[in-house]
């Protein structure tokens, strides 16, 4: 074999490895082989073949060793993790880490370049070791359950040109990785990062993708080095707690299509420097303080196709300059201030899907041809004062889902357009002006899950055509002119929870087939022209929680029945021409209203029902007598009678002998209550745990409550402070503009004041108790909703006595007794109708809540306790100091403890 033949074959077979092997080879061995002496150059062929070897197994022992590295470094990094699913199976020492699953090397060189492991139900901790992997371009560890902090040592993986941690549970400051120089996708969006905004991506030049949004972040203003991204594409900074204004380097990004920064505090005007971004296709600036008017400049922005600035105080007209654009598909203007006129021109768009206005002050005729040429899925124009002709194209393309109209001007027939829109689930044109009959194909939209035309003029009656809806889920048409009998039909909406069909002209008798709706929740029939009997078939909607039926011609007697409905909370059955006696079985029921007044009522009033509501709740049944003392008529009938006499004895003396037992039991349990009392504490506190990470709602009463809507509850309508929370005024959209108040508990406390209003409010219904409709809670973040007191608190309305002046006093003394004996009444039933009986421990007038009737509510039962939980007294102070009965004083002085006398003598 030659020289050369050697040498090409050597060239050859490394031309695979690195430059400078091959330099050492081409020059410095055939060097020397060329300067050997005579003597030795037979020896040269052996020589290079030795050479050659040598370097051989010099570069498989590195290769080795390198695959040793990394595969330490992949298995301390599995070690940090908690793999349940077991995915990372093939991670093991006897293996290649580039069989490892998720894993990918380079080809040539054998060194690891990737890890992808998104969604793979993953948790544990990022390990340090990460920073073994020198060649690692790619790392995406989204959509799993990390925590802890992000490693300092990632920044030594200069090579990183991918990393997308997003969406874990990651805390912490995020490090500095301005390093990695190469780095063109960045997406920590979704965790939980703290501290400063993360200004060092700023300084990575490379940029194309930037996602850092919802984490909690500091306060403070947007970093202006992200103006140093020129080839940013996509910026997205939702919820990162920036304020001050959008900063000027911003809109030198003339690559970016897509800007979200919302759900921040960001103020000021949009600045009409935002016509420079050619690029941008996507606009997501909702949810901040934005101010001033739209600037023409948008106009500029032709590719524009999604535009959401909504939730702002912008004002003014839309630009007719933005008004000519013709690529949206998304526009979001919703709560703003906007007003004038809906551009003409937006009847004209091919592409849009999503329209949503509400709750600004746009006026005059809506576009006639809007939706006729484009294929809208959702459109919502509620609340504002559009006049006119309702659009008849909005449903052209068939594909609209959501039709929200409600609370405008609109006037005249509903065209018959939209008895053809199969595809619709939430139609709502309540509170306008529209006449005439509804499209009977109306009444059977397949996908339909709520109907509301209530509080319109429309006349005709219900089409049986009804039966056909079978999706439905809210039906609300009170306050029309609507007659007829309501079908029979309506018996097959087996989903259906709420029927409003009240104040209209409604005859006939109610079909027994309303028993059939098992998840009815809300059945109101008041103000019709009914006839009949009330069907016992209604105790079959085991999940019904407001009856209303009065103002109608109803005869018969109240079904026994009624008593299986163990969720009921209101029940209506006045000003009817109902006969026979009350079912004494109903007051099982834990009512908080009752009314059945106005009709033709004999006997008793069972006395449970009678505390709930007082004598007012029965007048207008001459038939009708009490026991006791009352504005009704006292039963005579069983005074002197052996019998009833042995009944009452027979219930007396076990009760008697009850109440012995429990004072003997009580006495000696006071010996170790004060071990009992941190046992107690500790368990408290077990049970405020376990919050997830979506909202929960756990809901009592009425009404209709959307979580978003109740937890988005704004600054502005904050009514209150106290020491365990905030509260607010809210008027529900969802239900009518009923108006509540949701109460944003500290963080604290939040678990244990609301286990004990949930344990509390939630299980007792009494007139002169508080409502509680609702409990929310997700994570920190606790919310309660109660029903709203518009006269306020006790406390308040005296100091609006003193300072009345020439006004007159606003609680004058009949208002002042009226007061007392509710909150008397509401204490009575906590003592004595509670089983068991419930303790306040904090009554004062702030707890005290007046309504438009000046009627008392009791509230606050953050600290009270249940009798049968810690007996009649308790040896822990709560509440406040300055209510203390005299009586009580000394004994809270010494052992601090309270019983229900002090609640009396607080009132």
């Amino acid at each position: 074999m030659t020289k050369l033949t050697i040498y090409m074959c050597c060239c050859c077979f490394f031309r695979s490895y690195e430059a400078n092997t091959r330099t050492i080879l081409n020059t410095n061995v055939i060097k020397l082989l060329s300067d050997l002496p005579a003597p030795f150059l037979e020896m040269r062929r052996q020589i290079l073949v030795c050479f050659t070897l040598i370097i051989l197994l010099s570069f498989s022992c590195n290769s080795s060793c390198q695959s040793d590295l990394q595969s330490q470094a992949l298995l301390q990094f599995k070690a940090s993790l908690t793999d349940p699913l077991n995915t990372l199976q093939t991670w093991t020492n006897g293996n290649s880490p580039c069989r490892f699953v998720g894993v990918r090397c380079d080809a040539v060189a054998g060194m690891v370049t990737e890890i992808s492991l998104s969604g793979m139900n993953l948790s544990g901790k990022i390990s340090p070791a990460i920073s073994g992997l020198p060649a690692l371009t790619r790392l995406e560890l989204d959509s799993n359950s990390l925590t802890g902090s992000v490693p300092p040592e990632l920044s030594n993986c200069t090579q990183l040109r991918f990393l997308n941690l997003s969406c874990n549970g990651l805390t912490g400051e995020l490090p500095d990785l301005s390093a990695l120089a190469v780095l063109d996708t960045l997406d920590v969006a979704n965790n939980d990062f703290s501290g400063r905004f993360p200004a060092w991506v700023g300084d990575l030049p490379s940029l194309v993708f930037l996602s850092v949004g919802v984490n909690g972040y500091d306060q403070g203003e947007t970093p202006p080095s992200i103006g140093n991204l020129k080839n940013l594409t996509y910026l997205y900074m939702a919820s990162c707690n920036l304020r001050g204004m959008i900063p000027e380097s911003i809109f030198g990004l003339t690559a970016l299509e897509t800007l979200d920064m919302s759900s921040n505090n960001l103020a000021g005007g949009i600045p009409a420097a935002i016509g420079n971004l050619r690029a941008l296709w996507k606009i997501e600036l909702y949810k901040n303080n934005l101010t001033g008017e739209l600037p023409p400049e948008l106009g500029k922005l032709t590719k524009l196709r999604e535009f959401d600035v909504s939730q702002n105080q912008l004002r003014g007209r839309i630009p007719a300059e933005l008004a000519a654009l013709k690529n949206f598909h998304v526009i979001q203007l919703y709560r703003n201030n906007l007003s004038g006129p809906i551009p003409v021109a937006w009847g004209d768009l091919r592409f849009l899907t999503s329209f949503s206005i509400y709750e600004n002050h746009f006026s005059g005729e809506f576009p006639a041809n809007f939706g006729r040429f484009s294929l809208l899925n959702s459109v919502d124009i509620s609340e504002n004062g559009f006049s006119g002709p309702f659009p008849r194209y909005l449903c052209q393309g068939k594909s609209l889902q959501y039709l929200l109209a409600l609370q405008n001007g609109f006037s005249g027939e509903l065209p018959k357009e939209y008895s053809a829109c199969p595809s619709l689930q939430r139609f709502r044109i309540n509170k306008n002006g529209f006449t005439g009959s509804l499209p009977a194909e109306l009444w059977a939209l397949p996908a339909a899950t709520i109907i509301d035309v209530s509080d319109n003029g429309f006349t005709g009656n219900i089409s049986p055509a009804i039966g056909k809806a079978q999706s439905l889920n809210q039906l609300w048409l009170q306050n029309n002119r609507l007659d007829g009998e309501i079908p029979v039909e309506i018996g097959r909406l087996g989903q259906l929870q709420k029927l409003y069909l009240s104040n209209n002209s409604f005859s006939g008798e109610i079909p027994p087939e309303i028993g059939s709706l098992s998840q009815l929740t809300a059945l109101h029939l008041e103000e019709n022209a009914l006839t009949g009997r009330l069907p016992a078939e209604i105790g079959s909607c085991i999940r019904l929680v407001e009856i209303d039926v009065s103002r109608n011609a109803l005869t018969g007697q109240i079904p026994a029945t009624l008593s299986a409905l163990s969720s009921l909370n209101s029940l209506n059955l006045s000003h009817n021409m109902i006969t026979g006696t009350i079912p004494t079985q109903l007051q099982v029921l834990k009512l908080s209203s009752v009314d059945f007044s106005s009709n033709r009522l004999t006997g008793n009033v069972p006395p449970g029902l009678l505390v709930i509501t007082g004598d007012e709740a029965f007048a207008g049944n001459p038939g009708l007598c009490v026991d006791g003392r009352s504005e009704l008529g006292v039963c005579k009938a069983e005074d002197g009678n052996p019998d009833v006499l042995a009944r009452r004895s027979l219930v007396l003396v076990p009760v008697l002998l009850s109440a012995m037992l429990l004072l003997v039991v009580g006495i000696l349990f006071v010996s170790y209550r004060s071990f009992k009392l941190e046992e107690l504490k500790k368990r408290d506190m077990e049970q405020g745990d376990g919050c997830g990470d979506q909202w929960k709602l756990e809901s009592f009463q009425p009404p209709e409550l959307d979580a978003d809507e109740i937890c988005g509850v704004g600054e502005e309508n904050l009514i209150g402070s106290g020491g365990t929370g905030r509260v607010y005024r809210l008027a529900l959209k969802g239900d009518g503009g009923t108006v509540v108040a949701v109460k944003r508990l500290w963080k604290g406390d939040a678990a244990r004041v609301m286990a004990a209003e949930m344990a509390i409010l939630g299980k007792i219904r009494h007139r002169n108790i508080l409502k509680l409709h609702a409990c929310l809670s997700r994570g920190e973040l606790n919310f309660i909703v109660y029903e709203y007191m518009p006269r306020g608190n006790l406390y308040q309305a005296l100091r609006r006595e003193r300072k009345g002046g020439g006004g007159g006093a606003e609680l004058d003394w009949p208002r002042r007794c009226k007061v007392a004996l509710g909150a008397a009444k509401g204490l009575m039933y906590l003592h004595h109708d509670c089983t068991p009986a419930v303790i306040h421990r904090d009554i004062k007038s702030t707890n005290i809540l007046l309504d438009d009737d000046y009627e008392a509510k009791i509230a606050d039962f953050g600290i009270a306790k249940v009798a049968a939980e810690d007996s009649a007294e308790f040896s822990c102070f709560a509440g406040t100091h300055g209510y203390l009965a005299p009586g009580e004083y000394q004994i809270r002085f010494f052992f601090s403890a309270i019983s229900t006398k002090t609640s009396y003598f607080n009132i």
